[in-house]
């Protein structure tokens, strides 16, 4: 039983029955990782097909965001001026009104004027 040989004989047996326990253990383990790695292949296929044109509608998104914005800011500035036309309107019509005001005022106290001159001339006669 001392015999080396004996033992080597006995110790490569058990490495072998190890590593035969060690496969038969890996196999459900690398035909599941087969199975991932196609999932991945269909996963990546699919993202090559479906990337491109999902870009390709976000920039063209961004290109009309772009020209709406742009569209606003004019519709601003025409509505900018607009206002700006109705208030120098409304400006010029406050004046006109006070001018004709005073223009009435002054017809208005040119007539009393006149009538106390023609009455007190009247009077004297």
């Amino acid at each position: 039983m001392l015999d080396p040989l004996f033992w080597l004989e006995i110790s490569l047996c058990l490495v072998v029955i190890s590593l035969i326990a060690v496969l038969i253990a890996a196999i459900p383990t690398l035909q599941q990782l087969a199975n991932t790695a196609r999932s991945a292949e269909k996963l990546l296929d699919t993202l090559n097909k479906e990337i491109p044109p999902t870009l390709k509608a976000v920039r063209l998104t961004g290109t009309e965001l772009n020209q709406l914005t742009e569209d606003i800011d004019q519709g601003i500035e025409s509505a900018t001026g607009i206002v700006k036309q109705i208030d120098n309107t409304i400006t010029t019509t406050k004046e006109q009104v006070q001018q004709a005001q005073t223009g009435t005022r002054s017809i208005f106290v040119g007539f009393k004027a006149a009538w106390k001159t023609w009455r007190t001339t009247g009077s004297d006669q």
